[in-house]
């Protein structure tokens, strides 16, 4: 590795520090910030826990939590190699969102541990990110957590994916004048964001989702099953489909590749006239693009480098600032609904094939998802 590459200079020292808010030029600064001024403040939130909110960074402030199971394309590469993705995450909620956010590496894979120690620093923290932990342990994590604790917890790798591939289909669907009901949606991968993908699109009232993992097409009667799959197996594949992704894609309207695997080029070709495909794998998206669009009317990745970019800072940014602006316990499915729905209407006015989702640039994208999410807690 070459530590004078562009790349390792930008990340030398870590992307993120502290700044203070108030003055502490002179003595009487101190003492207003420090002691003795701080104790009263502490006296105040002893007597009443809810000042905490207003009264320390806590009601701005989210912790970016990973054990480094399940990071970027990278997979299981532990918590010290995974703090520049964390670090970075903090900086997407500080650039978009004006969020604060410290990144909170944990050694350790059990999740009993991982829930006992977010439970025993979340008296810091307005909300709870979690980032990048493998599936399936992520569903228990996260719903243990929620079940503990009286802040948003949102794994992003779940939530944040499904809610932007449901803008981008929402405004697929504008352009090519169709519902959502008359869909059938093959979702291939069923880890974390595959399972949150395929609920939130059954929420939305897609008419049927089929989802595949690697063994094949998940339907009732196929074998043992952890809790989360059987979950899937019955709340999906209506028509009781069987096999592989070939058959899992037959006639199929939409593709959501969320698997890390390959899709041959032969499974799109059964596909259903004027199909749509995203293929949100990175860095090697399930099928290339520029095959997809041999057989696909629109088509999507997760990458930068090509149209229509389903990237998760749309959404998680913009989630945080409406839940802790509305001081939420919780951010509930209409809150993600509500979030799909800002996103897709900010690039409503200038749709194309190849233009169906804002830049990640875009400034307007945080502050409308903040006001939807507040509006609809």
């Amino acid at each position: 590795m070459d530590l004078q590459d562009p790349i390792f200079l930008a990340h030398r020292g870590g992307k993120l520090r502290t700044s203070t808010t108030v003055p502490l030029d002179s003595r009487e600064d101190l003492s207003v910030a420090y002691t003795p001024g701080v104790a009263r403040v502490c006296e105040a939130i002893a007597a009443d826990e809810s000042l905490a909110r207003t009264h320390t960074w806590r009601s701005n402030l989210v912790a970016v939590v990973t054990d480094g199971t399940a990071v970027l394309g990278l997979g299981d590469i532990g918590p010290a190699a995974s703090l520049p993705v964390m670090e970075g995450k903090a900086a997407l909620f500080r650039q978009f969102a004006d969020v604060d956010a410290v990144p909170i590496c944990l050694d350790t894979k059990d999740p009993d541990e991982i829930v006992a120690a977010v439970a025993a620093i979340a008296p810091s923290f307005g909300g709870i990110n979690l980032e990048d932990i493998a599936a399936p342990r992520c569903f228990d994590i996260e719903d243990r957590l929620k079940a503990l604790l009286d802040i948003p917890v949102f794994h992003d790798d779940q939530h944040g994916t499904a809610v932007v591939v449901l803008a981008a289909l929402t405004n697929a669907l504008r352009l090519q004048d169709r519902r959502a009901a008359d869909l059938t949606v093959t979702v291939v991968g069923a880890g974390a964001a595959g399972v949150a993908i395929t609920k939130i699109l059954t929420e939305a009232g897609v008419g049927d989702v089929v989802v595949c993992d690697s063994t094949g097409i998940i339907h009732e009667g196929r074998g043992r099953f952890n809790s989360v799959k059987a979950r899937l197996a019955a709340a999906t594949n209506r028509e009781g489909r069987r096999g592989d992704v070939t058959e899992a894609l037959r006639g199929a309207d939409v593709l959501v590749g969320v698997s890390g695997g390959t899709i041959p080029e032969s499974a799109l070709e059964g596909m259903a006239d004027d199909a749509i495909v995203f293929a949100l794998a990175n860095p090697t998206p399930e099928v290339a693009p520029e095959t997809a669009l041999k057989h696909a009317a629109i088509v999507a990745t997760g990458r930068s480098d090509y149209p229509n970019q389903i990237n998760n800072v749309l959404a998680f940014p913009g989630i945080f600032r409406g839940a802790l602006d509305a001081g939420a316990a919780e951010i509930t499915e209409a809150m993600k609904l509500a979030a799909a729905q800002a996103i897709a209407d900010i690039a409503a006015d200038d749709l194309a094939a190849d233009r169906i989702v804002p830049s990640p640039l875009d400034p307007r994208v945080a502050p409308a998802v903040a006001a939807a999410v507040k509006a609809a807690a």
